[in-house]
């Protein structure tokens, strides 16, 4: 009981702890670009030290996203295995998700018509550039289809005339994987218990490590967010202001309108759920990486929301790389009408309807990716709109991107949340802290 109250102590003081270094991220970050970031100039050291610190802490997170994905989907399955309607918690997840995408979509597009972002953009056309990364439908498929066991790929690039290869890996092969190997084990019976049992042991271990890379999230932040406003600034976003106003007015739509209503309509208090998932939004806001902030989405929905942890280590994973409203349903939605206004092309009803399509089923494209390139490409090319007008948004991108995946973490909460109450599951007493928490999976 003592181990569990103090786990909790430090899971409520986690948001605060974000929020200081998030505050003294912003003050750094501006001192640095007063001062100047480029080599030679006064700031250049500050900026470079906090580049570094949030490179090395997302990456420190990064490189244990695969363990964790992997062990937590293999438990959750022989877990799910031994509660009631199993199959009825798996499809309410999946119709979840839909339907939240579909909400959000919706809003995307509406704003997109009303505010006319691409009628009124101060961007130059000469800025219009392709991507080096497209989204299709072909990489999607082929990406359900694990290339290696691990789920990783290796990639070669010519760099001041030196070959560097850098290894990464695709969440959701590593997904497709879990699920097949774990139940697989299930089904083989008395010889699947020892592995079962040893990914168990497994994923405790992992989850331990994980917490002490989560321990590091305030110094993380404060080069992730430092560095943010050191490299960027406010200043582009005068050229996309109505652009920028759109997305996050839709992004404030979804998250203080659409969910607490979806949670009152469950019976369920709002302001308890943000509280509880507070630490996880920050983390999300600041790192731009729903993976990265997997773990600690994962620990606020089990402990400060009462979502069973055979459900949880179930539902956030899959959430972590399918689940992305703001990524994936608001921001290609107002970007391809923009894109379409700034090029002057009409859209009719049935367009309207392909961008509904795409963001509710092509979301899991974006799978192991970084940022919503991939998904925006998906969108234009899916439309038949010039790709170009990809490099018009690019500028304001890591602004954008915070608001983004605030939102992603906290549908990848909500959703879990709402089925494990339609199921009868979820701990009351937990969620509107009535009762002290169970102990986080990860500590």
């Amino acid at each position: 009981m003592a181990t569990s109250a103090k786990s909790s102590r430090f899971v409520s003081g986690f948001g605060v702890q974000v929020l200081a270094a998030m505050v003294v991220g912003l003050a750094l970050g501006f001192l640095a670009r007063q001062l100047g970031v480029e080599p030679g100039e006064q700031g250049h050291g500050l900026a470079e030290t906090l580049r570094i610190l949030g490179a090395s802490f997302v990456q420190l997170l990064k490189a244990l996203v695969p363990p964790l994905v992997f062990t937590a989907i293999v438990a959750s399955i022989a877990n799910l295995a031994q509660l009631q309607n199993a199959a009825g918690l798996v499809w309410r997840t999946l119709l979840w998700f839909a339907i939240t995408a579909l909400i959000a979509v919706g809003i995307g597009i509406a704003l997109g018509v009303v505010l006319q972002p691409g009628a009124h953009a101060g961007v130059a056309a000469e800025a219009a550039k392709a991507p080096a990364t497209t989204g299709t439908w072909l990489d999607f498929l082929t990406g359900l289809i694990p290339a290696n066991f691990l789920g990783l790929t290796a990639s070669t690039k010519l760099a001041d005339g030196a070959a560097a290869t850098s290894v990464s890996f695709n969440v959701l092969q590593i997904l497709v994987i879990s699920l097949v190997v774990g139940t697989a084990a299930l089904k083989a019976g008395e010889a699947g218990k020892p592995f079962l049992a040893f990914n168990a042991s497994a994923l405790v271990v992992v989850r331990k490590v994980l917490w002490w890379v989560i321990r590091l999230t305030p110094i993380g932040t404060i080069g992730l967010l430092g560095t943010a406003v050191a490299k960027y600034g406010w200043d582009a976003l005068g050229q996309l202001s109505q652009f920028a106003v759109a997305v996050y007015v839709g992004l404030f739509l979804v998250l203080l309108v659409v969910y607490p209503a979806l949670l009152a309509a469950h019976g369920l208090n709002p302001l308890r759920f943000f509280r509880a998932a507070w630490p996880a939004m920050q983390l999300g806001f600041v790192s731009r990486s729903s993976i990265g902030t997997l773990p600690v989405t994962e620990a606020v929905t089990e402990t400060g929301l009462g979502v069973p942890r055979a459900y949880a280590a179930f539902a956030v994973p899959l959430g972590a790389t399918t689940k992305m409203d703001g990524c994936a349903a608001i921001y290609p939605a107002i970007s391809a009408i923009f894109v379409a206004q700034f090029y002057g092309v009409p859209l009719q009803l049935q367009d309207y309807l392909l961008i509904v399509f795409v963001s509710v089923i092509g979301s899991a494209a974006t799978a192991g990716l970084t940022g919503a390139t991939v998904m925006l490409t998906l969108t234009l090319s899916t439309l038949g709109l010039p790709l170009e007008g990809v490099g018009l948004l690019l500028a304001i991108d890591p602004i954008l991107d915070m608001g983004r995946t605030a939102v992603n973490v906290a549908g990848q909460a909500l959703v879990p949340t709402l089925v494990a109450k339609q199921q009868g599951i979820l701990d009351q007493a937990v969620y509107d802290g009535r009762a002290e928490a169970p102990e986080p999976a990860v500590a």
